[in-house]
């Protein structure tokens, strides 16, 4: 649970400032106060220790349900989370396509707020996923078979290949489908927003 203890002239004045800096709202967090009396008892401060009041799974949840809303779009937000404590939101609407975007980019923007919204309210990184129409899935599905096809012609070969650019979570993908192969390595090369994958053969 993300906490933060300010001490200062005033509780609300030390209120205000833990919102500030943990840039959560007062609605979604609880204080603890404690008076702390001066030299002779005269000048009073007070400390006030902040904390995080709210499940960050729903708050990304409820959040997409009310973005969908907005656009007047039907959909049906589902959560899962799995035994890494990664959080995956799988929606479905009646605008896949439009929600999707060329190449993923709308879902990936969508992605990108949501994991970062979250991630204000947990302690660390939280890693989030967001799906539309099971899109991510099946492009996972299609990585992996592009990964061990190219692997194989590499290990036969022993011909590097360069893939296409990719973004890091699709990187990942093949970097763990690969993982335990013997006779190939991944690497990411390039610079963002171009970063790719080069498939090797392991050095003997």
């Amino acid at each position: 649970m993300k906490t933060l203890t300010i001490e200062a002239k005033s509780a609300e004045e030390a209120k205000r400032e833990i919102a500030k800096t943990l840039r959560i709202a007062p609605d979604y967090m609880r204080f603890e106060v404690e008076t702390k009396k001066g030299l002779l008892g005269i000048k009073k401060t007070y400390e006030v220790t902040g904390y995080v009041d709210a499940d960050p799974v729903d708050i990304g949840r409820t959040t997409l349900e009310t973005f969908f809303k907005n656009l007047d779009i039907e959909a049906e937000v589902s959560v899962n989370v799995n035994d890494n404590n990664d959080i995956e939101y799988r929606i479905d609407t009646d605008e896949n396509p439009v929600m999707i975007g060329k190449a993923g980019k709308t879902l990936e923007a969508i992605q990108y707020y949501i994991r970062n919204l979250v991630n204000v309210f947990t302690e660390g990184h939280q890693m989030v996923l967001v799906d539309i129409g099971g899109y991510k899935a099946n492009r996972k599905k299609q990585l992996e078979i592009l990964a061990t096809k190219t692997a194989k012609e590499v290990a036969r070969t022993k011909v590097p290949v360069k893939l296409d650019p990719m973004n890091a979570y699709e990187r990942r993908i093949i970097h763990t489908k690969l993982s335990e192969w013997r006779d190939v390595v991944t690497l990411s090369e390039g610079e963002k927003p171009n970063r790719y994958l080069v498939i090797k053969p392991k050095s003997s």
